[in-house]
């Protein structure tokens, strides 16, 4: 194994430290031009529209990447609605959020992915590879153990699931970190911007198959009255299907990265300043100690008190009262073009000095939505649904 870093430079990019630090701080953090260019040299610089075209290969690249990455998570999400739907206690659905903390808690290894690799294999890849095979391998087990899991003889194994998802997200997460880092060094300077735009339309993409399209095609009722002329007991597509079929995904998709893709396609291999694991992470802690990063996750660890619990539990709530599963999965179709749009309508306003100011201004209008749903809820039982929800029922929700 070779030991090596991300410099500091790229680091605050990747968390955009610096501009929570003002101008003093970005100063003294700014390094050296020849820093940049050693962290970009093997990159061929491209200019204009010539140098986007050449640079396509890559962008679709890592937005395929980033669409595998949501998979896991829109399958993860889909799962409370399927435990709802089996009539599990809301402590049982809190055990089971836990699995997603990897993605909150994987600073504490993205260290480790970024010092450690196979050099001659590459930097990324020597993580990206083997953790999607992983991926792949993990989907065709749970494709054989879910149903188990789901529908043991005393109901579902709550413990057992969300172990085995903590560790599905687990490695969903160390995947974002190594596609994160390639994503950097993978585009020219010129180009490096689409790497968020990759990661934010790619992302959703994954979460809105792996949770919308999987809850509407694994419905008998949605595939009965939307998609079949002769009705059928069962969906067109099940919960082992699904994951069966992303597993060959990921393990056919990863097998054409370790073959074709190089990470330095001249040949040459990046001469960054190499570091310890232990400088790496006495790096983490040098910008953790920085009075803008600690105010920083102050608000962040506090920012959704006024609203998680309505988010968390307006859904299974709703379900508990009839709503179809598959139909409260539909109300986020028209958040699929908003989610991809408005990045990139807000980013000439978080691009300045002060990017948290949106956040601020739109945070009153988030916790009113919390007594919107507050008032969904209160009205789902009133509303006369014999024959299904009415059309204005779901309309209300999106207004």
């Amino acid at each position: 194994m070779t030991l090596t870093q991300k410099d500091s430079r790229q680091r605050r990019q990747h968390y955009q430290l610096s501009e929570m630090s003002g101008n003093d701080q970005n100063c003294q953090d700014e390094p050296e031009e020849g820093d940049r260019e050693a962290l970009l040299q093997d990159v061929p610089a491209h200019r204009g529209l010539a140098g986007l075209r050449g640079e396509l290969g890559n962008i679709l690249l890592l937005l395929f990447l980033y669409i595998l990455q949501g998979i896991p998570l829109g399958l993860a999400g889909s799962i409370p609605l399927i435990l709802q739907s089996k009539n599990v206690s809301y402590t049982d659905q809190a055990i089971f959020s836990f699995v997603f903390w990897p993605f909150s808690l994987k600073l504490f290894w993205a260290p480790l992915v970024d010092s450690l690799y196979i050099k001659r294999f590459g930097r990324r890849k020597s993580w990206l590879v083997p953790t999607q095979y992983l991926i792949g391998l993990f989907m065709m087990y749970l494709s054989v153990t879910v149903d188990e899991l789901l529908s043991g003889e005393h109901g579902p194994d709550m413990l057992a699931l969300t172990a085995t998802f903590f560790l599905f997200e687990f490695l969903a997460a160390t995947q974002d970190i190594a596609v994160d880092g390639w994503a950097l060094t993978m585009l020219s300077r010129e180009n490096v911007g689409f790497a968020s735009t990759c990661n934010s339309v790619g992302q959703t993409a994954g979460y809105f198959m792996g949770n919308v399209l999987f809850l509407a095609l694994e419905s008998a009722d949605f595939c009965n009255k939307y998609l079949r002329s002769t009705p059928q007991p069962n969906g067109l597509v099940t919960l082992p299907d699904f994951l069966f079929f992303w597993g060959a995904v990921f393990l056919i998709t990863t097998t054409l990265v370790a073959l074709l893709k190089k990470e330095h396609p001249n040949g040459k291999v990046s001469r960054e300043e190499t570091e310890s694991v232990k400088e790496a992470y006495g790096l983490l802690l040098s910008i953790v100690r920085m009075p803008a990063v600690q105010k920083f996750c102050l608000m962040i660890l506090t920012a959704k008190i006024g609203f998680s619990a309505a988010d968390a539990v307006t859904g299974l709530k709703l379900i508990e009262q009839g709503v179809p599963k598959e139909h409260l999965a539909l109300l986020a179709v028209p958040m699929v073009p908003l989610q991809i749009l408005l990045p990139l309508i807000i980013s000439k306003y978080t691009a300045g000095p002060k990017p948290l100011n949106v956040f601020y201004k739109a945070m009153p209008f988030r916790l009113l939505m919390g007594l919107e749903f507050a008032f969904l809820v209160w009205w789902t039982p009133h509303v006369s649904h014999e024959g299904g929800f009415p059309l204005y029922y779901y309309v209300v929700p999106c207004c």
